[in-house]
């Protein structure tokens, strides 16, 4: 067999299959002559589920690079503006109706690995009372007022504030679908894979289809979901659970009508803590997406139905739900000889933060940069990618644990057990340890992969209101007049933006309708 890799066979469609078609035809140039083959396999039987889906800003870069339009993307994927997440509730048990929430955001008005404003904010010095979110951004407020962060003037791409979106996954795929067969020379066949055959080595030498019969290849990419059909069941590369961290196990939701083709959007997904997790509620320009992740060791799924539909109201009334298994955890090896499993075929961490397609694209980057042309490469660029997501994927369980740990929430078991220290990384707890009396630093991130930056982590830590003193360094922080003239700027730039910035709904509508200017 010959050790040239020129054949790749992607099995698996969905975001995670066609973004990567995408990316590997667009990086290898598979269109010129003989450079590599892309066959993506994709069953005709697996239906879509359409959940509405978050990504995270780099997904304006990926979609640019493919050479995609911005309007045209929104529009055929119902695609929204995010301006980050809204966490209402989680702080501690609402009491009396009452109701409170912090922000994580994808915007500050200046990078705090730059010049740190969180102890000038911690002594006051942005004034009495006021949030950590609303003294080093404009984006919290915008976001609270329903605008956009951008205007139908600006580039395509370009922001007035930091933006992500959110999607309709299905329609997504499709539209990748398409660039890759139109434009990028990808091959698309429809088929069932029945069996996967191993040659003599342990690398995966074919696989046979109900459909098409056999199909060869020299290196596979799995994107075959939870199943995990090539690096589980052939090369039996184990799961490892998070269940000991992550409790959560279950989601149910439901696709949520708007009541008119005027109603607001909201810009940002709304993370809403409930006596067993928390429930989703992502804007799409037709629809919401609205779900409910908890775990059924402390909530069977008749309550958790209920809890659902009391948060959407009356209109629930009329519509079916959905209940899927939440598996979080990993493959030991995500990279196994000549296979690479992304997406949940990999990983999956809970929903929380959107994390899952972002390490899907960026493991789909990390593939593209580092592609094998011979097989004596692949044990070297396996023990990279390997590194490089086993330390991703372990520092999304962190940052995820901390929302958890952070809560003071006593209304059920769930949130107690949370914050046991059994299920606890000790990663987690050294770094929150030492923060509560010295300022998040960039110093803190030294990998240049970190899957969350220093300013996420002070959103959250700073947002969940904890026990946090800074008071015994404050001769150090001696910049004062410098970050009073930040606040006061941040203060000037939300006054521009909440009078400049157009309403959600009506930009998306003019989006569709006139398009956005290209670079």
């Amino acid at each position: 067999m010959s050790k040239i890799i020129k054949d790749i066979v992607i099995v698996g469609g969905g975001t995670a299959g066609w973004l990567t078609a995408c990316n590997l035809a667009k990086q290898l140039n598979v269109k010129a002559k003989n450079s590599f083959t892309i066959t993506l396999v994709e069953s005709p039987d697996i239906p879509t589920i359409g959940v509405g889906e978050g990504t995270w800003p780099t997904m304006r870069k990926t979609l640019h690079r493919l050479g995609i339009d911005e309007a045209e993307f929104m529009k055929e994927c119902d695609a929204t503006f995010k301006h980050g997440t809204k966490f209402v509730n989680w702080r501690q048990s609402p009491k009396d109706g009452s109701s409170e929430y912090y922000y994580n955001l994808f915007t500050s008005y200046v990078d705090p690995s730059e010049f740190n404003l969180a102890p000038y904010w911690k002594m006051g010095y942005a004034g009495e009372g006021k949030s950590y979110p609303d003294s080093v951004s404009m984006q919290e407020q915008v976001s609270e007022h329903g605008l956009a962060p951008k205007k139908i003037t600006t580039p395509q791409y370009d922001g007035i504030v930091g933006y992500a979106y959110s999607l309709n996954a299905g329609k997504f795929g499709k539209m990748l679908n398409r660039l890759a067969v139109e434009k990028l020379g990808v091959e698309h066949k429809l088929a069932n894979v029945n069996s996967v055959e191993l040659d003599e080595e342990g690398f995966i030498e074919s696989i046979t289809t109900d459909r098409l019969g056999t199909i060869k290849g020299d290196f596979f990419v799995d994107c075959t979901g939870a199943r995990a059909l090539l690096i589980g069941e052939a090369l039996g590369i184990e799961y490892i659970p998070f269940t000991d961290t992550i409790l959560t196990n279950q989601a149910i939701f439901m696709q949520v009508p708007y009541e008119n083709e005027n109603s607001p959007i909201v810009p940002c997904t709304v993370s809403t803590a409930q006596e067993c997790g928390w429930t989703w509620d992502i804007g799409l320009t037709n629809r919401r997406g609205v779900g409910y992740v908890y775990s059924d060791a402390y909530c069977d799924a008749e309550r958790a139905e209920k809890v659902l539909r009391d948060y959407i109201g009356p209109q629930s009334e009329q519509l079916t739900a959905k209940q899927v298994k939440v598996n979080v955890g990993q493959r030991k090896r995500s990279f196994h000889k000549n296979c690479l499993a992304l997406g949940m075929a990999a990983a999956f961490v809970e929903p929380l933060e959107a994390s899952a397609i972002f390490l899907m694209e960026a493991g789909s980057n990390m593939l593209a940069d580092l592609f094998p042309r011979h097989r004596d490469a692949l044990p070297q660029v396996e023990k990279t990618f390997n590194e490089s997501f086993n330390y991703r994927w372990a520092k999304t369980v962190d940052f995820i644990k901390m929302h958890y740990y952070l809560s003071r929430r006593d209304d059920n078991d769930f949130w107690l057990d949370n914050r046991d220290l059994k299920t606890v990384p000790e990663s987690i707890q050294i770094k929150l340890a030492h923060w509560k009396t010295q300022p998040i630093s960039k110093y803190d991130f030294p990998n240049t992969f970190e899957p969350f930056a220093m300013e996420s982590y002070q959103y959250i830590l700073y947002g969940m209101e904890n026990d946090i003193d800074f008071s015994q360094h404050s001769a150090g922080f001696g910049e004062v007049d410098k970050a009073k003239r930040i606040f006061n700027e941040v203060e000037r730039a939300t006054e521009i933006a909440l009078r400049e910035l157009p309403n959600h709904r009506t930009l998306i509508n003019k989006i569709h309708q006139f398009g956005l200017p290209r670079v």
